[in-house]
């Protein structure tokens, strides 16, 4: 990571979870090359620690992500990574990750909530998809993962309109799985995770990777393409643990492998 993507990308560790911050409050977190590689090297570090079970996402400054930094754009900047534009819009981490939206998640910022598993989003956060406003083509995967998550039209209407909704509207929809007060977004995702971390954290991951999987397959190739996933976590120690601290009664230690 360049000392660049340092500054605009800040992680902190709260026991097994990985708080990621987009760090560019000055440019609502939107995302230049910098912030692209320091959030596709915090996805790498969440796959690669064994004891960091899942990720939240968040950003400073009251807005999650206002999209992509069109005046780096066009200076020539490439906000994309080998996991693709944002530093993980073609590959999220194996590991659940949770967004915390306040303010605007719009664009690109949209792209990224629904590049993660979960969304707690403040009531008054505004998402849409503004793209076609610009003459531009949403292209982090939110034409095609947009219509996946809620129905058809009114997934077209926001991506043809190109206008904003409220959190509320969305978790109406079911694009948003809680409604918080504003502020309270981070912290609330937080508790949602510690909610998960009562569970094995390679089933999670093995879980998290099958659904995320799950829209490219048929059901005839998913019996045998989750096993290969599944493995890891029906082979780990953590689900001897699991076993273990059943027979006895007591809550099961978590490790991660």
């Amino acid at each position: 990571m360049t000392g660049e993507s340092e500054q605009v990308v800040l992680t902190e560790r709260r026991g097994h979870i990985l708080i990621v911050t987009l760090n560019r409050p000055e440019a609502r977190n939107a995302c230049n090359a910098a912030l692209a590689q320091g959030i596709c090297a915090a996805m790498d570090r969440l796959d690669a620690e064994d004891d960091l079970f899942l990720g939240v996402i968040t950003g400073a400054g009251g807005n999650f992500s206002a999209g992509a930094d069109l005046k780096a754009a066009m200076r020539g900047e490439r906000a994309t990574t080998n996991r693709g534009g944002f530093g993980l819009f073609r590959r999220p981490p194996r590991k659940p990750l949770i967004a915390a939206v306040e303010g605007y998640a719009v664009g690109g910022g949209l792209e990224l909530c629904l590049s993660c598993d979960l969304i707690i989003a403040a009531r008054d956060a505004k998402m849409g998809l503004p793209e076609v406003r610009h003459n531009v083509v949403a292209i982090g995967g939110g034409l095609f993962r947009l219509p996946k998550r809620i129905p058809y039209h009114v997934a077209m209407e926001l991506a043809l309109t190109g206008g904003f909704r409220t959190a509320d509207f969305f978790e109406r929809w079911g694009l948003v799985n809680r409604l918080v007060e504003s502020g309270q977004a981070l912290e609330a995702a937080i508790k949602l995770g510690n909610e998960l971390l009562a569970n094995g954290p390679t089933a999670l991951a093995a879980s998290k990777e099958i659904m995320f999987q799950a829209f490219n397959w048929t059901d005839e190739i998913a019996w045998t393409s989750q096993m290969p996933i599944a493995e890891r976590a029906l082979k780990s120690e953590d689900r001897q643990e699991g076993l273990k601290a059943f027979a006895e009664k007591r809550k099961p230690v978590w490790k991660g492998r």
